[in-house]
């Protein structure tokens, strides 16, 4: 691969970042407008109890914490693994029972206005689902998280402190709340680092993808738990027609494609083809006629490892991001989009 090409590959992988980012913002506010603050609530607990479930234990030692006090280690975990994906988080060390995370604006999981239409419950069920865990996980009863500030309540942000005290917690002691409170003052000194150095941009552009790439797949597989397959199918793939219809022109412009959508079925086909290939996934896209053009898409990154069932129901979600994006175009355009065990053969024509 040349110096150019990797360029454009990383244009493209940084643009697959942006747009599931953008559809989890946009599935959140969806799911809220239809569904409520206490679904919304139970869904953020199950997709971060899930995220925990699978994330967690596994990354302690990539991210050298393996020997460290448990409230240290847990608060540098959030530190690493949120920077890793674009999220600015500091650490601050109280004691080596007593340690610090503060996220800093503008936050990640509400970017931009998103915030205002989130209800202060998504907020609880992820801190319940991951921040309230940890202890299970390190099977320390005694560890829990306080938290003292949020950000729909208008105070300075979700901030807290991990804490191991001298008793084992119920499980309603696991979380507790102590608005209050405030943080020991910020010292970028002790602020901690991965401990590979071989952080190029390449590698931090697929890390970026690939967290938020993982909150969608889980996402939706939470959503289906919460108000069942067909109710959750139904708002992911209104979600994911509206983000990729909003999303087009960013992602064009990012990749130096077309962002005014001028033109046609070939010119669609290329754009999925290079965003497609910013996920990994290999393409081929072939030219049928004048108003119909193919793309073969193999790989699938998306539902890698997932079982059928799983893959299924979130590839018939994920294909609307890509029928939004293509009927973002001036020209009205049919897609169609037929889904196989590690394949989608994509067909873009003119609409009679």
């Amino acid at each position: 691969m040349t110096e150019l090409q990797a360029e454009f590959h990383q244009q493209a992988t940084e643009a697959q970042a942006e747009l599931h980012h953008q559809y989890l913002l946009g599935l959140e506010l969806m799911v809220a407008t239809n569904e409520g603050a206490e679904v919304v609530g139970d869904w953020m607990f199950g997709l971060f109890r899930r995220q925990h479930e699978e994330k967690f234990l596994s990354s302690f030692a990539k991210l050298g914490l393996d020997g460290l006090p448990d409230a240290v280690a847990c608060a540098q975990y959030h530190v690493l693994s949120n920077s890793l994906g674009g999220v600015a988080v500091e650490y601050m060390h109280e004691s080596d029972r007593k340690a610090w995370v503060r996220f800093r604006y503008p936050r990640w999981m509400y970017d931009g206005p998103t915030i205002c239409g989130v209800p202060v419950e998504a907020s609880r069920g992820f801190l319940r689902g991951w921040y309230a865990q940890n202890g299970v996980s390190l099977n320390n009863p005694r560890l829990g998280y306080v938290c003292v500030s949020e950000d729909m309540t208008g105070q300075f942000g979700l901030c807290g402190y991990f804490k191991e005290y001298d008793h084992d917690l119920s499980e309603s002691e696991r979380l507790q709340f102590a608005p209050h409170e405030r943080p020991p003052a910020f010292d970028p000194a002790v602020q901690p680092a991965p401990p590979d150095a071989q952080w190029n941009a390449e590698r931090l552009a697929k890390a970026n993808r690939n967290y938020a790439v993982e909150y969608i797949r889980n996402g939706v597989r939470a959503l289906v738990q919460v108000v069942g397959e067909q109710r959750a199918v139904e708002l992911c793939q209104r979600a994911a027609r509206l983000t990729g219809l909003q999303h087009y022109a960013r992602m064009a412009a990012a990749i130096d494609a077309d962002p005014s959508g001028n033109g046609g079925p070939l010119d669609a086909a290329r754009f999925l083809a290079v965003m497609f290939r910013g996920m990994g996934d290999p393409c081929e896209v072939t030219v049928e006629g004048d108003n119909s053009v193919s793309l073969s898409q193999r790989g699938l990154r998306v539902v890698r490892g997932l079982d059928a069932t799983e893959a299924q129901i979130l590839l018939v979600c994920w294909v609307e991001l890509w029928r939004g994006a293509v009927n973002a175009h001036r020209q009205f355009m049919d897609v169609e989009a037929n889904i196989g065990v590690d394949q989608i053969q994509w067909r873009i024509r003119l609409s009679d």
